[in-house]
């Protein structure tokens, strides 16, 4: 109020200030303009005779081109200026009174220049409070957040197939909203704040939604990113604006997306200070800890980097739960792909049970692309209904990308390279690791730059073994390998540059993070390495046993050529082998191979 006042105040004055300047100003204008005198010009001869005959009164003195004077009339005068030294004693002598000129007109300078200067004060104080008041109108725009809020969803759990243990955690959140005074009689306090996480597209966000709908309150979405300015305060206050938003409402969800951008570790190395991301943190840990828990606020968080968080976030009384949201399994895909298929028209043949067995490590966003992938190439052809072939190439777009359609200008060694290159892949697959189910093979070049892809499916596994990574980077080796050993050294083509960055990371997981390696021993080296960037004994240790892995893949495949090969032709001949193509071949191989044992 009193603040209201003070501003009313500063702008009436500025106002007022430019009245009083306006009428000076208008009222100056008006005496120059109605009571300045009539001015004759007299020739210097005349002036001298009147002179002479004792008719000047007075003349005004200056070093102008012109003089000024009055005559004993009354009427003023202006006439050439000799301008001599014996003018002004001429004049005396003569009894006329002589005014310098600067002593007249000082005055009126005076005021002139008084008039400017309070008027451009004035305008400049007027500005001046008027830009501040645009400021702070901006300021206070600026400062309110933009939240997407909805109270009734048609979303609810039911909607969300899959991890039923963070679902679980989600429903009991639930019945505390409902229910606090059930809580309340044993103690319980509602948990302030869940953080969910885990990787992208596994529904993170469709559950936040689905806890407000089944709860019945208002869900104030908004994102970490928009409170990320580049001006001071800004992300702060638009902190405080969620939570009092949040707080008029009453009981409510507050989910905050993709935390991280907010949310990251303080430590500056030791440098100290504070920027815009640590006040705008603090804002966020301040009004954790300020609301109270019966309010029936709940603030919800979704990152996919847990470990980049601050731990004063993650302490209890602020997030108290982390729940993780992870890539479903068989089951939650055969779930969640039942229900992408619920409203649209499926082909009785379709195999959703197979479809989950070969989606492994498929995200919900993912299958939901796959399945709407589908029904967009079922449109295409106006089919009665999405068939297995829609759902295949969708597959094949999801994976490598849309199918090139003109393949007539890739000339034959590149499709044989690409044949052998894969049927490595293949064949090493089904040798070494024949749990996991080759699905497809092909060798049709797709838009994003794949040359053709070996779809290898393992089992589904709660943990990965030694064994399992180390032919993992022997199945992405093999790919190179087979084309060293049919084409020479020398013919190797760029093609397997994902296969050996995947090999790569595989390896240097094993021996970095995992403590795999008998030489280096059970040490974490991304923690006692930090930010020093590459060990170059470390290197030497990942390059000897990649040569090792690379040595003994060449070996099997050597051993294995004829399977190899077998694999290469068919896909020359039909450019896509299907799983039990690949199936029948290997059994012709090994009954070849027991047929020469005996």
């Amino acid at each position: 109020m009193f603040k209201s006042i003070k501003s009313k105040k500063h702008r009436m004055l500025a106002v007022g200030t430019l009245l009083i300047v306006m009428v000076l100003a208008v009222s100056l204008g008006i005496y120059k303009e109605y009571y300045r005198e009539e001015v004759g010009e007299l020739s210097y001869q005349s002036f001298l005779a009147k002179m002479e005959a004792g008719e000047v009164k007075e003349v005004y003195l200056s070093e102008g081109a012109e003089l000024k004077g009055k005559l004993t009339s009354g009427a003023a005068f202006i006439t050439d200026n000799p301008r001599t030294d014996s003018l002004k004693e001429m004049l005396l002598m003569k009894g006329v009174k002589v005014v310098e000129v600067n002593e007249q007109f000082s005055i009126g300078q005076l005021i002139t220049f008084i008039v400017v200067m309070v008027g451009f004060f004035g305008f400049a104080i007027f500005m001046s409070k008027n830009n501040s008041r645009q400021a702070s109108k901006e300021y206070d725009k600026m400062s309110s957040v933009d939240y997407a809020t909805e109270k009734k969803s048609q979303i609810n759990f039911r909607s969300v197939a899959g991890n039923e243990e963070a679902k679980g955690s989600l429903m009991e959140m639930v019945d505390f909203l409902k229910n606090p005074d059930k809580y309340s009689r044993y103690g319980a306090k509602m948990p302030r704040g869940v953080i969910l996480y885990g990787p992208p597209g596994t529904g993170k966000t469709l559950m936040a939604k689905a806890l407000a709908s089944e709860a019945g309150v208002d869900f104030m979405a908004v994102s970490g990113s928009d409170f990320v300015q580049i001006y001071a305060g800004v992300g702060a206050a638009r902190i405080r604006s969620l939570f009092k938003s949040a707080a008029e409402k009453g009981k409510c969800v507050i989910f905050i997306d993709e935390i991280d951008a907010i949310g990251k570790k303080r430590d500056r190395g030791g440098l100290g200070g504070s920027d815009e991301s640590d006040r705008t943190l603090n804002a966020l840990l301040t009004e954790m800890s300020g609301f109270k828990g019966n309010e029936g606020i709940v603030v919800l968080a979704a990152t996919n980097r847990l470990d980049t968080l601050d731990e004063a976030l993650l302490r209890p009384g602020r997030f108290d739960r982390q729940i993780e949201v992870g890539l479903p399994d068989v089951k939650a895909r055969m779930e969640i792909l039942s229900l992408y298929t619920q409203n649209r028209p499926i082909a009785e043949d379709l195999n959703i049970a197979a479809l989950a067995q070969q989606t492994v490590y498929f995200s919900g966003a993912k299958l939901e692309n796959l399945m709407n992938e589908a029904a967009i190439y079922a449109a295409r052809e106006n089919a009665e209904a999405i068939t297995e072939k829609h759902v295949d190439r969708a597959f094949y777009t999801v994976v490598a990308g849309e199918e090139k359609k003109d393949r007539s200008n890739i000339p034959q060694i590149d499709r044989k390279i690409t044949a052998y290159h894969e049927a490595g892949h293949a064949a090493i697959t089904k040798l070494l690791c024949p749990k996991n189910r080759v699905t497809k093979v092909t060798i049709i070049p797709s838009t994003k730059g794949a040359g053709g892809f070996s779809m290898n499916i393992p089992p589904d596994k709660m943990y990965h073994t030694k064994r399992d990574m180390l032919n993992n980077i022997k199945i992405a080796l093999a790919g190179r390998i087979a084309e060293e050993v049919t084409f020479g050294e020398d013919n190797i083509t760029t093609g397997a540059s994902n296969d050996i960055q995947r090999a790569t990371e595989i390896l240097s997981s094993m021996i970095k993070r995992f403590g795999m390696s008998n030489k280096l021993g059970m040490i974490n080296y991304d923690i006692l390495l930090g930010q020093q960037g590459v060990n170059q004994n470390l290197v030497e240790v990942i390059n000897k046993e990649m040569e090792r892995l690379y040595d003994e893949t060449k070996a099997i495949i050597q051993e294995n050529l004829p399977l190899v090969e077998a694999i290469a032709e068919g896909l020359l001949a039909k450019e896509t082998l299907k799983e039990d193509e690949i199936d029948e071949l290997c059994k012709n191989y090994k009954n070849e191979e027991a047929g020469i044992m005996h």
